[in-house]
């Protein structure tokens, strides 16, 4: 298991599947600033996280800001459904244009590759796992993991590391 994350060097170097099951090369994303988020649609943290992601996406998808939105059913069940009924909700609720992929385990054995690789790149004091819905993860252009930040921090609040990225 090690050594798989080993082998990977950035975000690009990962395949993941969208939220119709097709393959996705996050290679394709080379030169794009990336926030990395695992989402849900029933957490107390849903509303304002959706609506900020939301803003900061409309304001920075044409310089080159990419969201990417993981669901995940690993806390209090609050991603219940399927694919289809989570793209669903986000397109119809909140509008939402970013990037919606398949359901994955951000924690575990079942972990998805491509969070195991974001959580080794950027830990936590109190550990490497996802302690929430609404974890965010800020990527460079490279596909370097850049930052972290916690469930509760506003997407809002991280648009000046955001901006920082995109005119780097």
């Amino acid at each position: 298991m090690a050594s798989q994350s080993n082998t990977k060097s950035s975000v690009h170097d990962f395949t993941v599947k969208d939220a119709r099951g097709n393959d996705v090369n996050l290679g394709d994303y080379k030169g794009k600033v990336l926030l990395i988020v695992n989402v849900a649609s029933q957490c107390g943290l849903t509303n304002s996280n959706y609506t900020e992601l939301n803003q900061v996406y409309d304001k920075y998808k044409g310089k080159g800001l990419e969201i990417l939105a993981f669901p995940c059913n690993q806390f209090g069940a609050q991603e219940p459904g399927t694919n289809e009924e989570i793209v669903e909700f986000a397109c119809t609720r909140f509008k939402a244009e970013f990037s919606i992929f398949d359901k994955v385990d951000v924690n575990g054995d079942n972990a998805a590759p491509l969070y195991k690789f974001l959580k080794s790149s950027k830990g936590e004091v109190l550990g490497d796992s996802i302690k929430w819905n609404f974890s965010k993860f800020l990527v460079d252009k490279d596909g370097i993991v850049v930052d972290r930040y916690a469930p509760t921090t506003s997407p809002l609040s991280i648009e000046k590391d955001i901006k920082k990225l995109l005119d780097a």
